[in-house]
């Protein structure tokens, strides 16, 4: 399978030497992590065919089944302060769409702040994770990590998340393999780091014209306590501003709350 994906990858991709393919793992991210404690360089990427503990935000599961879905990560270390990388699952979730257009012809949106979707239904999430050295107090790594569905049909997905979850070849009408939108997304990546520190802005720009939460009804869910309002803009991190039902604007950030859709996305 890593053949297959190389032959799908520019032969001046910077990370192709780097890249590592699992058959089936854990996570791909909990792997990552132990291989940037073991001095995994910049651009290591792993990919795994099937992942028997694929999780999310908030410590959710992603459902990661054999040879449905990209379930990618990469490290980075971009020695800065982790401040400077308050924007990293924004960046990504561009990179995604762009990868996801060039592989399947359709260009999802981005629900806030790390689900990419389509007509409602998700199709993939984002996790980012660092690790910052408490001498120097810069990131000593980040890890990326990205689920995507590909191939499957509805009855593919377990039923709790039927009406919610969707592949690209369901949406798109037809087959994208796992192996192109491996190799799209690598791309892709390699490209966001190129810009990261340096494009915030422009980076953030590109986020707001795909993120489908913007101008939207949502219900804000903080420990227990529940507030309605409405996404009006994004911040300079890519914390979601609000306005409230009381006329009160506060900024959120993915740390601290959890976004449901008042329109039929959850």
């Amino acid at each position: 399978m890593k053949e297959h994906i190389l032959s799908w990858l520019s032969t001046e991709c910077p990370w192709r030497d780097t890249l590592y393919w699992y058959d089936t793992i854990d996570s791909t991210n909990t792997k990552a992590k132990e291989l940037a404690k073991d001095g995994a360089p910049h651009g290591t990427v792993l990919i795994a065919g099937h992942q028997t503990g694929g999780r999310g935000r908030l410590g959710r599961s992603f459902s990661s089944p054999a040879g449905m879905g990209v379930y990618l990560s990469v490290i980075l270390r971009p020695n800065c302060p982790p401040e400077d990388l308050m924007h990293l699952t924004c960046a990504t979730a561009v990179a995604m769409c762009e990868a996801v257009e060039k592989a399947s012809g359709i260009r999802p949106g981005i629900k806030w702040t790390n689900d990419l979707v389509f007509r409602k239904k998700k199709l993939g999430g984002i996790l980012t994770e660092l690790s910052v050295n408490q001498i120097t107090g810069l990131v000593d790594y980040a890890i990326i990590g990205i689920g995507i569905n590909c191939c499957q049909t509805i009855g593919d997905f377990p039923p709790e998340i039927q009406d919610m979850a969707a592949s690209l070849s369901m949406v798109s009408g037809k087959l994208v393999t796992p192996t192109s939108l491996a190799a799209a997304m690598i791309e892709a990546l390699v490209d966001m780091d190129r810009i990261l520190l340096a494009e915030k802005e422009n980076i953030m720009d590109l986020y707001r014209k795909d993120c489908i939460t913007l101008g939207q009804e949502i219900l804000v869910v903080r420990g227990g306590e529940f507030s309605y309002g409405t996404a009006v803009d994004l911040d300079a991190d890519g914390g979601l501003v609000v306005r409230f039902a009381d006329g009160c604007v506060r900024t959120v950030t993915s740390g601290e709350v959890s976004i449901r859709g008042m329109y039929g996305y959850i």
